[in-house]
């Protein structure tokens, strides 16, 4: 199994943040969407992420006056991504081996989706229902 089919049935869209823009923006964008990271991107260039560890990491350094800093100021600058055609059990690894929990897929120097491990787990849960039942069913004509 592929990026591409988690992305196939998530979709593709993204949510992104501007680098200048402030920590509390972006702090209302992750709790309005229920989501846990954003991308930061300038001219369709991914500059960062920014997820839930680094805010709470920024606010445990520096208190709350970090939320009127610029987002580029707490961002995790070194972004790992992956490609569609990339297997589910290779991000798995990446996403274990960096421990971080999100990752977005990039196609000739595009972004065109980001996976969670929780899209991988629906997915997998998915995988192992369907394969139950497919043995349920075999178990009943045999």
């Amino acid at each position: 199994m592929t990026v591409r089919a988690i992305l196939d049935t998530k979709g593709h869209q993204i949510e992104s943040v501007e680098p200048d823009a402030r920590l509390s923006a972006a702090i209302k964008t992750l709790a309005e969407r229920k989501i846990g990271a954003v991308l930061v991107m300038s001219q369709g260039r991914i500059e960062g992420i920014l997820s839930e560890r680094d805010i709470v990491r920024a606010l445990g350094e520096r208190g709350a006056p970090v939320l009127d800093e610029p987002i580029s100021a707490v961002m995790t600058r070194k972004v790992v991504s992956c490609k569609q055609a990339d297997t589910v059990a290779a991000i798995m690894e990446t996403m274990t081996s960096g421990k971080f929990r999100h990752l977005p897929v990039v196609e000739d120097d595009r972004v065109v989706g980001l996976i969670s491990i929780g899209d991988i787990v629906k997915w997998r849960v998915g995988e192992y229902e369907a394969e139950q039942e497919a043995l349920r069913e075999y178990i009943k004509t045999a």
